[in-house]
């Protein structure tokens, strides 16, 4: 089931910000609710993989069904589990807009996809989930260059990542590389990821 509520209601529920800015936080970093800032009890070992797995899946935008479909496709991969799968998460069509920083969150970016606005080698992909391949060029549709929501996500200077090229003049960019684990978000502990779908697969 796809999470259509608030982004800062879901993250100060987990801790953690899943738009990657700390804005969610800032103002209140403990949970939602007349209750949101007691005490808690200590979480079980469940519990503690639960909600990794939870900022996780959150911050990429993926329901329940698709994670565990990728999650599948990384344990068949000759790379550690926990690396290959956050490459095939960084290499969703949607993912890529988003850092390359054609929009302001991933749920943004995930809209300009289904859209039509955005084309992976020079043909419209409307597919968000898209999985693009190293070397892929990235661009924003010559009819869609002039669209407000993608010139203020470019005047708002996201910050750069070192796995993707991006020319903001021409609106397109290029996934170089598939990224290391110490470009991706520390606060994620994989390892309890896996060990939550160990149980289940």
């Amino acid at each position: 089931m796809r999470f259509t509520g608030s982004d800062y209601k879901r993250s100060r529920r987990l801790g953690f910000s899943t738009l990657e800015t700390g804005e969610e936080l800032r103002k209140r970093s403990y949970g939602p609710g007349q209750h949101g800032n007691a005490r808690k009890r200590k979480p079980s070992e469940y519990g503690k993989q639960l909600v990794e797995k939870q900022k996780l899946r959150h911050m990429y935008g993926v329901n329940e069904r698709q994670f565990r479909r990728l999650f599948a496709i990384a344990t068949k991969s000759s790379e550690v589990t926990g690396i290959a799968f956050f490459r095939i998460l960084e290499s969703r069509l949607d993912n890529l807009v988003f850092r390359m920083g054609f929009s302001r969150t991933r749920r943004g970016a995930k809209q300009l996809v289904n859209h039509g606005h955005v084309t992976v080698n020079g043909k419209k992909v409307d597919i968000s989930s898209y999985l693009c391949s190293v070397n892929d060029v990235i661009a924003i549709r010559e009819s869609s260059k002039n669209l407000k929501v993608v010139k203020e996500a470019l005047e708002s200077k996201p910050s750069a990542v070192g796995y993707v090229k991006v020319d903001a003049v021409k609106l397109e960019g290029t996934f170089l590389r598939a990224p290391e684990r110490n470009e991706l978000p520390q606060e994620i502990v994989e390892a309890q990821i896996i060990e939550y779908y160990n149980r289940l697969l």
